[in-house]
């Protein structure tokens, strides 16, 4: 075998134990043989709300167990393809052959990333924040950038996104703002790029052309519905009104409409402006509440979670996950998967899945990698 058959063998291989070890495979397929044994029991639809649950969760270790499994079997295919055109000195099945690993590597690589957003909230919509560091227009500049390249990766993916909340910066740029992004696995995407962003360029507002490193942090939780059981004591909540402000359009209004809840006891804080109606905003606050408890509680149950938590308590140097350099030379490094693009500007731009795929992956192998960081 050729050594860039070896290396597609190799990619997919590991792709395909990274699935098996998240799935805990044994135990899949036992539970797999569980679920359908549910699903043949007619009274299993007597309670609508349990037996779609179970439908869901048999539905997402059908499509992962059916991935490993035909992925593997073509892959035993191809290989033995190949090793018939180099036996018979023919070329052209020894490239097809290849193409074919080709193929099922990227393939492997895709539902790899598919079968790791098994989390209990990875298939919800998500609400993604963005907070202007220390650094004034600065800061606030490379907020609003940030807003726009989770705008058009959401847009890549045929999501719909929302603008929740927004607070415009004094100059340009914004302080912070929510986004509202709905569309299957949306959280399960989003979620590993909570954390702190930093950019280093000349600035644009410097007229001496300097150099400037600024910083935003980015905060990722997820909508969730009446299925999740939140309690929350009325008497824990300041909650404020004000008036809606932004750039124009739909976020801003003439009445105190816009909502803050406070939750007082873990100190989270929540707004809406999203609506016209005071009312309906209070409502989408609560939900937004709701939802960071959730996360605030997944994250006490997940080592790896509460360690990006911790991450993120500063804005700042020493903290960020990935830093985005566009002067002297141009590059984008996560720091916790040393997953490098050249091309920040489209990264910029919302291509921003291989820095995904690297952080799921990381979550499940829990290998630690020694990045430097980029100046």
């Amino acid at each position: 075998m050729r050594a860039e058959g070896q290396a597609h063998i190799a990619r997919i291989e590991k792709a395909l134990a990274l699935v098996r070890k998240f799935l805990d495979w044994d135990r899949a397929l036992r539970r797999f043989d569980e679920l359908n044994a549910r699903v043949e029991d007619p009274t299993l639809w007597d309670k609508p709300k349990e037996a779609e649950a179970v439908m869901k969760e048999r539905r997402r270790l059908e499509a992962s167990i059916n991935a490993v499994t035909s992925i593997s079997r073509e892959m035993a295919d191809a290989v033995e393809f190949v090793e018939l055109g180099e036996m018979e000195d023919d070329e052209a099945t020894v490239n097809e052959g290849l193409a074919s690993l080709a193929a099922l590597a990227e393939r492997a690589d895709a539902d790899k990333v598919q079968a790791l957003l098994a989390g209990e909230a990875d298939a919800n919509d998500t609400y993604l924040e963005v907070h202007a560091g220390a650094g004034g227009t600065e800061s606030q500049d490379w907020a609003e950038m940030l807003q726009r390249m989770y705008t058009r990766w959401a847009e890549r993916h045929g999501y719909k996104v929302e603008m929740v909340d927004y607070h415009a910066g004094e100059a340009a740029g914004i302080k912070s703002c929510t986004l509202l992004i709905k569309g299957e696995n949306a959280y399960g995407y989003a979620k590993t790029e909570s954390g702190v962003h930093r950019l280093v360029r000349i600035s644009p507002y410097d007229s001496s052309a300097r150099r400037h490193t600024s910083f935003s942090s980015v905060w990722v939780y997820p909508v969730i519905d009446d299925s999740f059981e939140i309690e929350i004591n009325p008497s824990d909540l300041k909650i404020d009104t004000y008036r809606a402000s932004g750039a124009g359009g739909q976020h801003v209004n003439t009445t105190d409409s816009a909502v803050r809840i406070t939750h007082q006891p873990s100190g989270i804080v929540v707004a809406s402006q999203i609506d016209r109606s005071q009312h309906k905003n209070r409502e989408i606050a609560m939900g937004m509440l709701k939802a960071r408890i959730f996360e605030a509680e997944m994250q006490k149950r997940e080592e790896a979670a509460s360690a990006e938590h911790a991450n993120k308590s500063d804005i700042g140097w020493g903290h960020q996950i990935r830093s985005y350099v566009l002067q002297p030379y141009q590059q984008v490094k996560d720091l916790r998967t040393g997953v490098v693009s050249t091309a920040p500007g489209d990264v910029l731009d919302g291509a921003l899945d291989p820095f995904m795929a690297a952080a799921l992956s990381q979550r499940v192998t829990g290998e630690k990698v020694e990045v430097e960081d980029v100046d």
